[in-house]
């Protein structure tokens, strides 16, 4: 049986570690459950809280990338499920290849990047 937890605007760095704890039990919800609008919802709220709160560092996209996913607590395999392609997720993580526009249109939703931060120049290796 889900619990069901009502959610407010998050203004505190407690409510937000709660709203990423509960992100992280519901984040494979299938569509269409109360877990999956939850699950919306406070992906939401997140990100305005981080918006209000966080400055983005000064860092190429690649790491943005990384550092992000450390907070989610997302592996390279997690974002392969969304490319598809364990390959070119460790090419782009590994300064290999160099991100598509589709390529940042998904990892600034999955990820909450701001666009802007994903489209900065960088050198690969």
């Amino acid at each position: 049986m889900s619990r069901k937890i009502s959610w407010y605007l998050i203004d505190s760095e407690q409510e937000y570690s709660k709203a990423l704890t509960r992100y992280q039990e519901i984040k494979y919800a299938e569509n269409g459950t109360d877990e999956h609008k939850e699950k919306l919802l406070v992906a939401h709220l997140i990100s305005s809280y981080e918006e209000k709160t966080s400055q983005l560092p000064e860092v190429d996209p690649i790491e943005m990338i990384k550092i992000r996913m450390e907070d989610f607590g997302y592996k390279p395999a997690d974002l392969a499920k969304e490319f598809g392609d364990k390959g070119t997720i460790s090419k782009i993580l590994n300064y290999k290849r160099a991100l598509s526009m589709t390529m940042v249109r998904r990892f600034s939703k999955l990820l909450h990047i701001p666009v802007d931060a994903l489209i900065a120049e960088y050198e690969l290796r």
